[in-house]
């Protein structure tokens, strides 16, 4: 049979082979040998010098100015990114030295960390202040800029849409929802805004040489090189320059902000921006010093079941077997697992809140086990609770879980968020189309349309007669026949 092939073919087929014979060995490979978390970290560092390198190419190859802009902020993104990494690797291999050299003393590994959470930032808004001369009588040189928002939270980093702004606009809105979904309670979310002279004229250089060089250490040779080259040209660039010879359009911080838990609330909030450049910069925006958001956080504890499984209740005569699940700030005790599942009226409920103690009590002389107690003060009386489970190892894993799940209430780390629970818009599959930004002066309904609209004006909620109305600042593309949300800030200003 094999005669009637061609040289051709049988190597086709014995590359097929190659391959496959790799991936069962990557698999048996990974199968026993899982990854670590420096593994996971060096192949995330890896796909980003790729995406650089090809964003790169892909500025090379552009034509037209908007691509070009595109190209060069997938390059500012990537090298943020590559940048967190390296940091997020340098204290692993931190960690890992001081565990090997035993620094680490009893204590401080029996301390008890708080839970993460989910934190998101959405509706993002950003008012600007032009001159009189240069907004309602548009007088002066036209000046154009195209900008971006970058949002860092430890190494999760996203960038918005590039939105191109002139003087025509009141307010840059954002209307992406940005979700971090392993955020601590000291987290730290920066958010920086970037902007780009539109207007220029700009010119292709060839690229500069590649610089490599060696990393060292367990990086290996061909990670080595890419990753040191990636840092070097990541570090030296503040905008969008990422090689020595690349010329063309380079992205300038304009300001920056960071939030914290103290900054996350309900509803929107308005928060100062730090400046970081003056009218004299090409790439300089009017801003007026703030920016408008809705930032909220839900931790893990609030929104999903921390732990469940079979706990030993003490009772008034005797222990009882139950199935327990710690929901929010409930322990809820079953009498079997289909009425846990079914969600039906627990048999005995336990309370554990911010003034609750959890401790562990020294072993049962009779049964030789270890007792968990659960006080709760509750109208000015304590409320105990005696629990266990049917070995140590078990009885260990409730009590620390425990422990950190009141920690969140009790010392305060989560602060306000753990009162309720607050809601998270989920951002959508697909983008929908931009709105369009127009000017405040084109929103202003005069006296003279309003009472040409008659009743149909009237019988509308917030419909003003008489005056001139100006409609929110950060509201882009409001008109009459839109209907207000009610989670959306509308602002109204009367003369």
């Amino acid at each position: 049979v094999r005669s009637g092939w061609d040289d051709d073919q049988c190597l086709q087929i014995r590359g097929h082979g190659l391959e496959l014979e790799k991936v069962y060995k990557y698999c048996f490979f990974r199968f026993f040998f899982p990854p670590t978390q420096e593994d996971m970290v060096l192949q995330q560092i890896e796909r980003e010098v790729r995406m650089r390198e090809g964003a790169y190419k892909l500025l090379a190859a552009c034509s037209q100015r908007y691509q070009a802009l595109e190209a060069s902020k997938s390059l500012l993104t990537c090298n943020a990114r590559i940048l967190a990494l390296l940091s997020q690797l340098q204290k692993i291999r931190r960690a890992q030295i001081l565990e090997q050299v035993g620094s680490r003393s009893d204590h401080v590994q029996g301390d008890v960390p708080p839970c993460t959470g989910r934190l998101s930032l959405s509706d993002l808004r950003i008012p600007l202040m032009w001159k009189d001369s240069e907004y309602f009588k548009n007088k002066g040189e036209l000046h154009r800029c195209a900008m971006f928002c970058l949002l860092q939270c430890g190494t999760d980093i996203f960038d918005t849409d590039l939105v191109m702004v002139d003087r025509t606009f009141t307010d840059i809105c954002f209307e992406d929802t940005f979700i971090f979904n392993k955020a601590g309670p000291e987290f730290r979310l920066r958010v920086e805004l970037y902007s780009s002279c539109a207007v220029e004229e700009f010119s292709w250089g060839a690229p500069g040489p590649r610089r490599m060089s060696f990393l060292g250490g367990s990086l290996g040779r061909s990670s080595g090189k890419k990753i040191r080259a990636a840092l070097e040209s990541a570090a030296a660039c503040g905008g969008g320059d990422v090689r020595p010879g690349h010329v063309g359009p380079k992205f300038n911080q304009l300001a920056h902000t960071i939030l914290r838990i103290e900054h996350v609330r309900e509803g929107f909030k308005t928060h100062d921006l730090m400046l970081s450049a003056t009218e004299d910069s090409p790439f300089w925006l009017p801003l007026f010093g703030n920016m408008c958001c809705r930032l909220v956080a839900q931790p893990l504890c609030m929104i999903q079941p921390v732990i469940s499984g079979q706990l030993l209740v003490k009772g008034s005569d005797d222990w009882e077997r139950l199935d327990c699940i710690l929901r929010r700030q409930t322990l809820l005790c079953y009498q079997s697992p289909e009425e846990l599942e079914s969600g039906g009226k627990p048999l005995v409920v336990i309370p554990v809140r911010k003034n609750t103690r959890v401790c562990v009590s020294e072993g049962d002389p009779v049964h030789g086990r270890q007792h968990i107690l659960i006080s709760t003060p509750l109208q000015g009386n304590n409320v105990n609770y005696t629990v266990t489970s049917s070995n140590t190892e078990s009885t260990h894993r409730w009590s620390k879980i425990l422990q950190q799940h009141n920690l969140c209430f009790f010392s305060g780390h989560w602060k306000q968020c753990c009162d309720d629970v607050m809601k998270i818009e989920m951002p959508s599959s697909r983008k929908s189309n931009p709105v369009k930004q127009g000017s405040l002066y084109h929103e202003i309904v005069r006296a003279v349309t309003l009472h040409q609209e008659g009743s149909r004006i009237t019988s509308r909620p917030g419909a003003f007669l008489g005056g001139v109305c100006m409609f929110c600042l950060f509201a882009c593309g409001f008109t009459l026949g839109t209907p207000v949300s009610s989670h959306r800030p509308k602002t109204c200003m009367l003369n």
